[in-house]
C-alpha cells in the first residue's frame, strides 16, 4: 500500500512558494517582537529574533522555560499577530492560521465525544470532503501512526501516547507543507517518548516536510534535527544556531556516546546554563 503521507504530498496539486525566488528559504522571520499587555504593564516575549529554515528541514527550538518558544511558534502558525517584524512562508507574508501550516500541541486537543476516526477526519470533514474518501484517507493514516483496530476507540480509552498518534494523524491528513510541533512529546513516558520519536523521524523521511520543533529536551533536539536555534531567556533572542552534523539515518544508542554528539551536547548545554546563571527560573 502506498504511504498516503508522501503519495499526497509528492502529487497534491497545490504548489506553495511558486513565487518565491528559487533558493529562497521555506520560513523566513525577521526581526521578529512581541509584546504583551498585561496588568504590570507591557512584556516583551521576543526581541528581534531572525530565524529561517529550508524547504524539509528539521528544525528544532530549545531554550529556558517561559523564553516565548511556543509564541514564537503560534506567531509562525498565524494563530497569534507579531508586534514587529515579518514572517514569511514560501516568499509571501503570514496573514492567519493556514492548514498549510499543522500544528501538533503538547495537550492532545482531541474531541472528547468523537472516535479516532472522527478525531482524524474532523479537517476533511469540515471541507466538505465525502465521507467515502476522508474515511479511506484516515484509514491509511491510522495504519501509518500504528493504531489499526482503534478506529472506534474514544479518546478516554487511550493512553497518552495514542493520543498523540491521532493528533499527529489529525494534522498529517491535512497534507500541510509544515509541521509545527510544540513539545508534543513532553507529557508522554520516557519509553513511548522514543517510539513516537522514531516513528516521527520515519515519516519525516518519507515526507520531507518541514518541522519545527520545540522542545525543552536537548537529547530530542539532536536526535531529530537538522538545525537547532538555542533562545535566551526573556525576552527570547536567539543565542546561537547549532547545526546538527550527525549522520542520518541516527541511532540513538549509537550517537549518544560519540565525539561529536558529545561536543554538540556540551555547547547546547553550556549555552542554556548561561541563561539559568543570567536570569534563574523565575522568569
Amino acid at each position: 500500500m502506498a504511504d498516503p503521507v508522501t503519495e499526497r504530498s509528492t502529487t497534491a496539486a497545490r504548489q506553495p512558494g511558486a513565487d518565491a525566488p528559487p533558493g529562497a528559504p521555506k520560513i523566513e522571520v525577521r526581526g521578529l517582537r512581541k509584546v504583551f499587555a498585561s496588568r504590570r504593564g507591557e512584556v516583551t516575549a521576543i526581541d528581534g529574533v531572525d530565524f529561517s529554515a529550508s524547504a524539509g528541514e528539521f528544525v528544532s527550538i530549545v531554550g529556558p522555560s517561559g523564553c516565548g518558544k511556543s509564541t514564537f511558534l503560534y506567531i509562525v502558525g498565524g494563530f497569534v499577530d507579531a508586534t514587529d517584524g515579518t514572517v514569511v512562508v514560501d516568499g509571501s507574508p503570514i496573514t492567519g492560521p493556514d492548514p498549510a501550516r499543522g500544528i501538533v500541541f503538547q495537550e492532545f486537543v482531541l474531541f472528547p465525544w468523537k472516535t479516532v476516526m472522527g478525531n482524524v477526519t474532523y479537517g476533511l470533514a469540515e471541507q466538505g470532503v465525502p465521507r467515502s474518501e476522508r474515511r479511506e484517507r484516515a484509514r491509511q493514516l491510522i495504519e501509518t501512526v500504528k493504531l489499526t483496530g482503534f478506529e472506534r476507540h474514544f479518546p478516554k480509552e487511550l493512553s497518552g501516547g495514542m493520543k498523540q498518534r491521532v493528533a499527529l494523524a489529525r494534522t498529517l491528513i491535512m497534507d500541510p507543507d509544515i509541521l509545527l510541533m510544540d513539545e508534543p512529546f513532553g507529557a508522554i513516558d520516557a519509553q513511548t517518548r522514543v517510539i513516537l520519536q522514531a516513528e516521527l523521524i520515519q515519516i519525516w523521511e518519507r515526507t520531507k516536510k518541514t518541522v519545527l520543533f520545540v522542545t525543552h529536551s536537548v537529547e530530542e533536539a539532536l536526535y531529530l534535527s537538522d538545525k537547532v536555534y538555542v533562545l535566551s531567556g526573556r525576552p527570547a533572542r536567539v543565542k546561537e544556531v547549532i547545526e546538527v552534523d550527525l549522520p542520518r539515518p541516527r541511532d540513538p544508542e549509537q550517537i549518544v556516546g560519540t565525539e561529536a554528539y558529545g561536543r554538540l551536547h556540551r555547547r547546547i548545554w553550556g549555552l542554556l546554563e548561561q541563561e539559568h546563571r543570567a536570569h534563574g527560573d523565575d522568569r
